[in-house]
């Protein structure tokens, strides 16, 4: 499965480690708990970083990774249905225990998650001190840009 993900090229070289989701938590982590969020599709990429963006503030130091989870490799989903009544409007305890539970547990080196930004599509946590993260090919960082008609 072709993951990808964005982030400033300053972060670049770390962008597997899981220390800004440590530092900062988000939607399926609490602050603490190292976790690697990334895409299906660099589209969704760009649109989940989009969404966290200042308005008006294009950055000039995007790159995006591409990386690879070798299909031998056992993945987790989570069940839409298991989770609650609009979902991706919460940033709740809920959610956040349910990466939590999964990082703790070490089963899978990823875990499906619905996309809160476009609903239908899918997001891969990769839990970066699983013993397999070192199989993922991940590749080199490519420079990223976002259209300059989004900022208008």
């Amino acid at each position: 499965m072709k993951i990808w993900r964005i982030c400033r090229e300053l972060h670049a070289a770390a962008a597997f480690s899981g220390e800004g989701a440590r530092l900062f938590g988000g939607r399926w982590n609490n602050y603490g708990v190292k976790v690697v969020y990334t895409s299906s599709s660099l589209a969704l990429a760009a649109v989940e970083t989009f969404v966290h963006l200042e308005p008006n503030l294009r950055p000039d130091d995007l790159v995006s990774i591409e990386a690879e989870i070798p299909k031998e490799l056992a993945i987790d989903h989570v069940d839409l249905l298991s989770l609650p009544r609009k979902w991706y409007e919460l940033r709740d305890d809920s959610l956040k225990a349910i990466g939590d539970q999964w990082i703790k547990s070490a089963k899978t080196v990823a875990l499906l998650v619905p996309s809160a930004a476009i609903r239908g599509e899918w997001n891969a946590l990769l839990n970066p001190e699983h013993s397999d993260l070192h199989r993922l090919r991940i590749r080199k960082a490519k420079p990223f840009e976002f259209d300059l008609r989004m900022f208008r």
